[in-house]
């Protein structure tokens, strides 16, 4: 069974729990300041935590899917259907100035190519996303996992992962990427506010 160890992230000042075969991608190329991204390339699975201005004109309810169709757009996503979402859920751990956090997740399936990729290369994916919604210093998390499901023979990642249906997780001794998700959002947990800067002095 895999451990979940604690995770540092933004420089310490939050923290959530997932395997160490996700590796850091900042040791590798530059990611912006507002995300941190983790990726097993053994099973081209990544994690991503991103920091955004709140959207306040998006409703609470289906937030989360918004967020997921917004990434489907941007990555030219093609059969991009949300096959769950979930209620808005309180978030009393993460509230600040007694100012209401709530969460919502949804997932889909859709086509998606590596970065300079084009079509021709899609691989089938999985992706689950959850929207925090830190109101008390407005600011939307959003944290997206991606699990392929079949890779492409002409995607980059065919080198590494192999062309085809992707071996299940549990074949392989790895926790599912939903598991994986579901502990990576459940134990997201704020030590330090002035992360978020003025707003919470």
């Amino acid at each position: 069974m895999e451990q979940f160890p604690e995770r540092p992230l933004f420089g310490g000042a939050v923290s959530t729990t997932f395997p160490l075969r996700f590796e850091d991608v900042s040791n590798i190329r530059e990611v912006p300041d507002h995300q941190e991204v983790f990726v097993d390339p053994a099973r081209d699975e990544s994690l991503i935590f991103e920091l955004l201005e709140l959207k306040h004109d998006v409703e609470d309810n289906g937030s989360a899917t918004w967020f997921l169709q917004d990434l489907a757009r941007e990555q030219g996503a093609e059969g991009n259907i949300v096959t769950e979402q979930s209620a808005v859920f309180e978030a009393p751990e993460l509230q600040f100035r007694n100012l209401p956090a709530v969460i919502t997740t949804a997932n889909a399936q859709m086509a998606i190519s590596k970065a300079r990729q084009g079509r021709e290369a899609q691989n089938l994916v999985k992706v689950y996303l959850a929207n925090l919604r830190l109101k008390g210093v407005g600011t939307d998390v959003v944290i997206t996992a991606y699990e392929p499901v079949f890779i492409n023979p002409l995607s980059e990642s065919a080198s590494s992962v192999g062309a085809g249906l992707t071996v299940p997780a549990a074949q392989s001794g790895r926790t599912a990427m939903v598991e994986v998700f579901k502990q990576a959002v459940s134990s997201f947990r704020i030590n330090d506010w002035n992360l978020f800067g003025a707003d919470a002095v």
